[in-house]
């Protein structure tokens, strides 16, 4: 007999004999009877052949009454718990999401679900799982992936530059003005290597033919048009670059009476032959974009889609070969940008 059930006061007695006659919660009545019969001086075994339940279940509805009174007997409520993504959760988490953990006193850069976790509990109590926090920054449009670099550095001449780069292009609507974005490219033997689909478990192997060999292009994309013209060369300097000129002239005739030409600030493109060849050549004035300003130049996107359709993971065994497939490329991709070169067949 249990001594402390024995000694029950009359309320509480009468309190239990008021929840076995109205609840509706079978188990409630279940764990009201056990006790009451304990307190009567029943043993534990006794009351469990008696309620057909085991003797451990006796013991805990006792030890919950014992320990919470009345309350010990209701069961704890079922199924899935509330859930902790709540409107004012996310508020928080988007609000420190832009932040670095250093601005407030973590010796990580980037924040992973663990410290988002650790930094909400500090913050705002909120008491949330990494694994919460990684399934709501994904239905939130926040991935995980790598960052890319960019130079600090600033061009003091970025608004002079922009400003007649875009006055330049509201001309070239014109029939007779033209914008071309200029740039060169290199094309190599060994191929770049990228990312194809394979077999889960193996990687592909690209053959290398050893001793590299390089082409070189320079290329002239029309702003307006998508037109593309270029040269070939053995060597990235100024005659590459003068001869690209040379035939932008002879492409676009005497009805264009000015030709604008978007470029970075490689030293081939300000040599003191190229200075020589403008002076003698007025309707050609040349556009510098701001230093570290790779994006400004609408042709990086030609070249890009040159070497992801054809130089990347190429398996040609010769320059030549590669070469046609470049010139192939280039006269498929126009106009630039939509044209579906990718889909193009050799």
């Amino acid at each position: 007999m249990d001594n402390s059930l024995a000694s029950l006061h009359r309320p509480v007695r009468r309190r239990l004999v008021r929840l076995v006659r109205r609840s509706h919660d079978p188990l409630v009545v279940r764990r009201a009877t056990a006790v009451l019969l304990l307190a009567q001086g029943r043993a534990v075994a006794e009351v469990a052949r008696e309620m057909a339940a085991a003797r451990s279940s006796v013991q805990s509805w006792r030890d919950l009454f014992l320990c919470k009174g009345e309350a010990g007997l209701i069961p704890r409520r079922r199924g899935a718990p509330a859930s902790t993504v709540t409107p004012q959760l996310i508020q928080q988490l988007l609000a420190l999401a832009p932040h670095s953990p250093r601005e407030l006193g973590y010796l990580r850069n980037t924040w992973t679900s663990e410290l988002f976790a650790k930094e909400l509990a500090r913050q705002h109590q909120q008491v949330v799982h990494a694994s919460t926090v990684r399934r709501l920054l994904r239905r939130l449009g926040w991935v995980w992936r790598r960052a890319r670099p960019t130079l600090h550095i600033r061009d003091p001449r970025k608004p002079a530059r922009m400003a007649a780069i875009n006055r330049a292009l509201q001309r070239a609507a014109r029939s007779d003005t033209a914008v071309l974005y200029v740039d060169e490219a290199d094309v190599d033997l060994n191929p770049k290597l990228g990312a194809l689909w394979c077999r889960r478990g193996q990687q592909v192997a690209i053959p290398t033919p050893g001793q590299n060999r390089k082409r070189y292009l320079a290329g002239a994309l029309d702003a307006h048009r998508g037109t593309v013209l270029y040269t070939e060369g053995d060597a990235k300097n100024t005659d590459l670059f003068l001869r690209l000129l040379e035939a932008a002239e002879r492409h676009y005739g005497p009805s264009v009476r000015r030709l604008y030409v978007v470029l970075d600030n490689y030293g081939i493109h300000s040599s003191r032959i190229a200075r020589a060849w403008l002076a003698h050549h007025p309707r050609v004035r040349l556009l510098f974009q701001p230093a570290y300003h790779p994006w400004v130049n609408a042709i990086e996107r030609l070249w890009k889609a040159m070497h992801d359709t054809v130089t990347r993971n190429h398996r040609h065994k010769t320059l030549p070969d590669l070469m046609r497939a470049v010139r192939r490329f280039l006269k498929v991709a126009q106009p630039f940008p939509g044209n579906h070169h990718a889909l193009a067949r050799a």
